[in-house]
């Protein structure tokens, strides 16, 4: 039991590294299922480089905008903000609202990514869009020390039906391959250099030490995780008292509930600062002085789309 207890530890505390590893083999098989069952280069010089380019990036668009739907807070920070413009930057601080955002925006670019890389490291797709393009510096570069006809017969080289012999075709694609490969490993030495300056310097500028850092990462895994667990019991128990209300033709017996101002203030973005020794907006609405307790004096109007 022990020894189980171990292993599931390891595993939660290395579920970050997990997390990335499966989004990685899940980009990777991706690519490879467009390659063989969706991909189909027109060998068209009017065509190619769109449908090239579009296959290479549009797939990214897709899962940078997947990872802002799916990012909690974004939803925290834009809710509202069309009535409440202010909170968007709580308490006026700007640099913590770009902060957050630059934070949203890395977090959702992780999979689009890893999509690019893998596919330019593939070369498919960058292969068809080059050999569409019809500027004369990029024709010329790509043919040089050619027969003259390898400009004309260029954007047919990626499906092999091109008339240059097979010598030039495999020159060109390995040419094609070798630049896109290229493009695939800048981006990776890129964006795992921003990754690990961008820690540097959050963990360099933290006003906290890096066990308090620790245990307040663990804090808020905890908090969600709690938070989620009793809503969905605390709502089972309003839908259950409301139902039985209802059916029993009898007035509903008295429940606790947050007033709206109290949910406003705990769906708030939380900044942290030394003179607080609180790790949440909910840590720090519950052990405020003065605490408003008293419920909703009407119903609040809520916006039926969302019901």
């Amino acid at each position: 039991m022990d020894n189980f207890q171990t292993v599931l530890r390891f595993f939660m505390n290395q579920k970050a590294t997990i997390g990335y590893s499966f989004m990685a083999l899940l980009t990777i098989g991706g690519e490879r299922i467009f390659t063989l069952f969706s991909f189909q280069c027109p060998c068209n010089p009017d065509q190619n480089f769109a449908y090239g380019i579009l296959f290479l990036l549009g797939p990214g668009l897709v899962l940078l905008v997947l990872g802002l739907f799916f990012s909690n807070k974004l939803w925290r920070l834009y809710t509202g903000c069309c009535l409440n413009p202010m909170k968007l930057c709580p308490r006026g601080n700007v640099f913590h609202c770009l902060k957050v955002l630059v934070n949203i925006f890395s977090g959702a670019c992780v999979a689009p990514i890893m999509w690019l890389c893998v596919a330019l490291l593939n070369g498919t797709f960058y292969e068809c869009a080059v050999s569409g393009l019809e500027d004369t510096f990029v024709v010329d570069m790509f043919c040089k020390n050619k027969t003259l006809k390898c400009s004309a017969e260029l954007a047919h080289v990626p499906c092999g039906k091109s008339n240059l012999s097979s010598d030039e075709s495999q020159e060109l694609l390995r040419m094609f391959k070798a630049q896109s490969q290229i493009l695939g490993w800048c981006i990776i030495i890129i964006s795992v250099t921003i990754g690990l300056l961008g820690t540097c310097y959050t963990n360099c500028r933290s006003q906290v030490s890096y066990l308090q850092l620790t245990f307040w990462k663990r804090y808020i895994e905890k908090e969600n995780e709690q938070f989620d667990t009793f809503t969905l019991e605390y709502a089972s128990k309003l839908a259950e008292r409301n139902i039985k209300s209802f059916f029993e033709n009898r007035e509903p017996e008295k429940f606790p509930f947050p007033n709206h101002k109290s949910w406003e203030e705990i769906s708030a973005l939380y900044s942290f600062t030394k003179s607080e020794q609180y790790y949440s907006t909910l840590h720090r609405y519950v052990e405020r002085d003065g605490r408003d307790y008293s419920p909703e004096r009407r119903p609040f109007k809520m916006d039926l789309e969302h019901v």
